[in-house]
């Protein structure tokens, strides 16, 4: 779903699976201005809606990024 979003900023990130969270976070959001990325749990329930300006950054109980960051 991350190709339906506009412009040419990133909207996949496979590279930081194994990176801390915040670090992470902080990539993200320095990569694409437009977005806002959010720490979750991997295992989290969350809201369904899809925005091209959230990224949901899932990470494991280390705080570790466990699946591939993307714009929804």
């Amino acid at each position: 779903m991350a190709s339906s979003c506009p412009g040419n900023g990133r909207k996949m990130w496979p590279e930081l699976v194994g990176m801390h969270g915040q670090e992470a976070a902080r990539m993200i959001e320095t990569q694409n201005k437009m977005v806002k990325a959010i720490i979750v749990d991997k295992d989290a329930l969350l809201i369904l809606n899809f925005d091209c300006n959230r990224v949901w950054v899932k990470v494991d109980k280390s705080g570790i990024v466990a699946v591939i960051p993307q714009l929804g």
